[in-house]
Order: structure tokens, then sequence, then C-alpha cells
């Protein structure tokens, strides 16, 4: 049996699996860590493993490397990107950094580690509000790449800041039209929505939440029906922890590609193979884990 064999192997190289909220069921079941980006990171930079399979896309899994850079990190697909990371390259960064020499730049995590190096400030979908906060009034904002999850720091800091253009499109796929039908046919479910979406149907939601907002608000809501405005592969874990309550995707087509390219053969390919191995240069990992770390010790 495949999963068998992988725990054999896992144990005999001192590895540990690490897998996103977004990956596929079986990936989420034989991991030995299920969370956020961050999470995973920060996870990574505390285990005694010498081995890290990351089950997520690019940026995560160099993420962990610059948090561990004596630890072998191993994405099981190479392919794995993300789109929104790629809409904001580090020259567009720095060229507009140049024209606001004096701003700040706070870059989301869903972010290459060049990009990262040219930041201030990393924040997280959890955390961009407190970080944004913490920055002098005074300070003009750079926010990089997610136009939406800016858009919603800015209405929730009231803080003006400058966004880039990017976007995650399967967040794209979650609109208020399509949460309204929902609603008719589910009244009394609680609507949750990741602020990555557009704020059309971020007005409509009860409650806007990381991934792991999202799990911790359902497991100590009173209600018993969700409908859940982010990538589906989050309803696993959300059933399998709160089975006694129902759930619904907010949009049936909020499926990201890149997510689901790791399977459980891939997976065990790239801890027999040691690959794909991830590596970051010494002088752009140092800059952005700077930035990471002037986020950590705000939140």
């Amino acid at each position: 049996m495949i999963q068998q064999k992988i725990q054999e192997i896992k144990k005999k190289k001192q590895a540990i699996i690490l897998a996103h909220n977004y990956q596929r069921p079986e990936i989420q079941d034989i991991a030995d860590f299920v969370g956020d980006s961050l999470d995973l990171s920060r996870m990574a930079a505390n285990t005694r493993a010498k081995v890290i399979v990351f089950c997520g896309v690019h940026f995560m899994a160099e993420t962990a490397k610059i948090l561990s850079p004596d630890k072998m990190i191993l994405l099981p697909d190479i392919d794995a990107g993300c789109p929104m990371a790629d809409m904001v390259p580090a020259e567009e960064l720095r060229k507009l950094k140049s024209m606001y020499p004096d701003a700040v730049v706070v870059s989301y995590v869903n972010t290459h580690a060049v990009v990262k190096a040219e930041s201030d400030y990393c924040c997280t979908s959890a955390n961009g509000v407190s970080v944004v906060s913490a920055i002098p009034n005074e300070k003009k904002i750079i926010f990089t790449p997610d136009k939406y999850l800016g858009s919603y720091i800015i209405k929730q800091t009231g803080r003006d800041m400058i966004l880039t253009n990017g976007f995650c499109p399967t967040h794209q796929t979650i609109t208020r039209e399509g949460i309204l039908v929902l609603k008719e046919q589910y009244p009394q479910a609680m609507v949750i929505v990741h602020p990555e979406c557009n704020p059309d149907a971020i007005d409509i939601a009860d409650e806007a939440l990381s991934t792991n907002g999202m799990c911790k608000f359902v497991a100590l809501s009173g209600a018993s029906e969700f409908i859940v405005g982010t990538e589906t592969g989050i309803i696993h874990r959300l059933k399998k922890e709160n089975p006694q309550k129902q759930f619904y995707p907010a949009s049936p087509r909020a499926v990201c590609p890149n997510m689901k390219l790791i399977t459980i053969e891939k997976l065990l390919w790239a801890l027999e193979e040691e690959a794909y191995q991830i590596e970051v240069a010494e002088d752009v990992a140092e800059k952005a884990k700077m930035a990471i770390e002037r986020m950590l010790a705000i939140v």
C-alpha cells in the first residue's frame, strides 16, 4: 500500500510531511501537519526532522527554506506555482519603490523570495491588518501583490495604500451573486470568506477569515451550516474536524489547479528521490527573512 510505503521511507529518512489546507484529501490525511502557509513554515523551522516534504506551492516551500536553511525542503511537483505571486515580479516592485522612495513595502506571504527580499514587512491574510496598523501613520505603504487583500486591509484600517494589480484567479470564481443563491437555499448558513475574494463577496459575508481562521471560527461557532468562500480543499479538513456540521462551497469552481498538482504518487516519489529540492540564494534568503521576522515581531 502506497501510504504504508510513504510512512516507512519517512521514518527511515527522518522526514515530515506538511500539507496546506487546500491540498487533496489523501495528502492532508497522510500529512504530519495541515495548516496555512506561514503555520507550516513555522512548523518546518521548529521540527527536528532533517527532511521536509512541503505539499503546497513553490512560494510556500521557499518560505520554509528561508526559515530552515539547514533542512532539506522538497516540493513533490516543481510546477506547483502561484499565479498571484507571478503577477508582481521583483522588477515591478523595484520600479514602484523608486517612484516612492520613502514608502514602506508590505508584501503578502504569497510572493516569491526575491519579492520578500525587496520588502520591509511580510504579512498573511490573518495578520495583514495588524502589520499595517503597526506602521506609523505618516508612512506611505506599498502593498503587494494582492489588490483585494490590500483593499480589505484599507477598509479595516483606514490607511491609504498603493496597491499592485495582483489577485488570486481561484478566489475570483467566488461572487456575491453565487453566495446570494446559496443563501436562499441555506438561509441558516453562516457565510465565511477569504479576504482574497473581491470586495462585493466580502461585503455580504458574516466573517472574512484566513484558512486557519476559518477552522478556528467553525470549531467555536454555534452555527451548524456554513457557506465557505475559499478554495474547496479546506472543506475536507472542516468536515473532518466538525463531522456534525454542514459545509457548502461558495463556488464549486474555486479549485486551485496548482494546489491539486501534488498526488500521493508524487509524494512517494519525492521522498524516494529527494526531489524537488528547494534552494534560495543566501543573500535573498537573508533579506527575505528580515521581512518575515519583522512581521513575527508585530504579531
